[in-house]
Formats: structure tokens, sequence, C-alpha cells
């Protein structure tokens, strides 16, 4: 099979942008493709057939070093594919389904943890594209009870950013207890938050998107989307938030997102590493008034067996921007870049 493959740690080059990597060398083109054998399901595994992966931020905090695989690795983990052989033991699903497969690869299923519904916890977690290959490939295989039905109303590049970018959006959304009629922010607005605005709205909820300043294209699109206010981060928007969400990779949304917040608002971090440290926070200005900080650890099965049919039923449409399997790199840069309009997507032929 063709897969790319990141086989070792470097910084993304992109013109014009200052390194922040300078221990790390730099490439313009971090994943090599190359010819692999294809993977043999073992037992109560499935092999899958992919069609189509999305491109996730999380994959450039793996190629950064930020989140350290252990490496030759193959990314991606939105994936969606068809089921093309069965390991023994295997019966939930049959040849020839549609799956998608998420960032919870698998778990210990004994723990504490994992028994009270919590496997995302798990300290023997595995995540799909890190500690497993993932799905910038033709072919991968995942444990059975850790694929997913994709409602037929989406197509393959619709479901694939759903994997992630929507799972883990919807985990972040029940997290910060938003009810119907309060003020929702959002900070940055790339795959994940502009499915969590679908989300949002139709629990009737008011949401303010901040962004960077120069991304004019996104506040368009949250607008389209349904946003009641956008600005920058930085800006005072006109009240304040019950609550908010932080997607960025950067530390000054948070301190911004503790800013607007109301008295008893909950900020959750949607991000599994920062590129840069959390600015210092004033106790008086930022936390006190009884503000809350949570950050969102990976996601469970029962995220994605709840999200996906909600999905179908909104119905959610994500914005994608489609890439062929050779071109993963090009999009990697354009996602490091915030030009991506939506989720990226690598169709795999």
């Amino acid at each position: 099979m063709k897969a790319q493959v990141l086989e070792e740690f470097c910084e993304i080059k992109i013109e014009d942008e200052p390194r922040r990597r300078p221990d790390l060398p730099l490439k313009e083109n971090p994943l090599r493709m190359k010819e692999l054998p294809d993977p043999v399901p073992g037992p109560k595994e499935i092999l899958v057939k992919v069609l189509a992966c999305g491109v996730c931020h999380t994959e450039l905090d793996e190629i950064e070093g930020r989140l350290r695989p252990e490496l030759p690795v193959i990314l991606g983990h939105e994936i969606v594919g068809r089921v093309e052989a069965l390991g023994p033991r295997a019966a939930r699903f049959k040849e020839g389904d549609r799956v998608g497969i998420a960032w919870i690869y698998s778990s210990c299923g004994k723990c504490k943890f994992c028994l009270r519904g919590e496997e995302n916890l798990c300290s023997h977690f595995k995540a799909t594209g890190c500690d497993a290959n993932g799905g910038y490939a033709q072919y991968t295989i995942v444990p059975e009870e850790f694929a997913y039905p994709i409602p037929e109303r989406f197509s393959d590049s619709q479901a694939a950013p759903l994997l992630c970018a929507g799972v883990i959006g919807y985990r972040a959304l029940k997290l910060t207890r938003v009810k119907p009629g309060q003020t929702l922010g959002l900070y940055g607005f790339g795959a994940s938050a502009h499915i969590a605005i679908q989300v949002a709205k139709y629990w009737n909820c008011k949401v303010f998107v901040f962004t960077r300043r120069h991304q004019k294209e996104h506040r368009d699109l949250a607008r389209k989307l349904g946003a009641d206010w956008t600005g920058a981060t930085g800006d005072t928007p006109p009240q304040k938030l019950d609550c908010a969400i932080d997607f960025t990779p950067v530390g000054e949304p948070v301190r911004e997102a503790l800013r607007n917040l109301e008295r008893g608002g909950r900020l959750v971090i949607n991000a599994i590493r920062k590129i840069e440290p959390i600015p210092e926070l004033d106790y008086a200005k930022h936390i006190w008034h009884e503000k809350e900080i949570k950050s969102v650890a990976n996601v469970t099965r029962k995220d994605a067996e709840e999200f996906l049919p909600l999905a179908a039923e909104i119905p959610i449409l994500p914005e994608v921007q489609e890439f062929k399997l050779e071109e993963a790199n090009r999009a990697l840069r354009l996602l490091k870049q915030g030009k991506i309009q939506g989720a990226g997507v690598l169709r795999i032929t």
C-alpha cells in the first residue's frame, strides 16, 4: 500500500514565519511517501480500506515534537473507509460496511477510568495515528469496538472531520455546560470550531467568534454558519460570555477568554499542546468570581456514538477542502498557516 510516513520530528517550513523549534531540522515536506505491506488484522480487528482522512492540527503537534509518537508512524485519525477484511473472532461489522475511526484507538477496559466511561483518561489509552498507524495510507487496521458506523447522509469527505474535529468539539461543548439562550465564545475558527458552532446554534445558543486579526475569511464563514458576533482575539465582545472554548494552539486566547467570561463562567481548552505558553494571569481580573478552566483530554467511544447521529439529525455539513494523498505535505503547510477554510481532507484513491 501507499502511505505518507513521518520518520523524523521537524519544524514545518513556512516562508516569512519565524522559527519556533530551532532544535529541530526545518523541512518543507515532513512526510515521505512509501510503499508498505498491507496490514493484517489480528483477533477482533478489522482491515479498513481508507477512502478519506481528515487533516488535523494534532498532526502538526506530532510532526513538530510537541506530541511524540514512536517513529516511524503513519499519521491521521479522522478516517472513513470500508471494511476490507475481518480478523479472527471479529463479528461487529461485515465486509463492505462503511466505518469511521477516531482518535481513540484502544484503552485497557479494566481501570477505574474505563469502568466509569472515562476511557479517555486511561493510562493505557492509545491514539490512532500516534500510538498506532493511522489513515494517511490506503489501508489501516483498528479493534472493531473502536470503529463506528457512518450515517448515510454524509459523503466520505464530509464524514472525516466529524470523527475528530466534530467529536472533540462536541465533547468540549458538553464540558462547557452551555444551556439554550446562553452566550458561548469560540476562540479560533478552524475545523473543530466550525462544526461546534452548528451544534451550539442547534441548541439555541448565542455564539461569539474570535479569530486571528487577519482572518477575515474565517469570520465570514462564522457569520455564514450563524455567529451572532465576530471579532479578533483581544476585542471586547458586546456582552460577557457565559462560557467559552479555546481551540487555538497559542496561549493568549486563554487570558482573553477569561477576561471576557461572566462571573461563574467556564473556559474549556480544546488543545493537546500549546506551541507557546499561556501568559501570566491576574487573579482578580482573570480567575476570581468563581471562573473555571477545564481541559479536554482525548475522546471516548460514547462521544462518537452520541455525536454522529446528532450530526446527521441537525444536519452538520462540514466545509471541506480536499487534497490527494500525495498532497499531504501541502495540506499540512496550509493548515499551519491557517489557510484552510473549514477542514482539510485527504481523498485516498
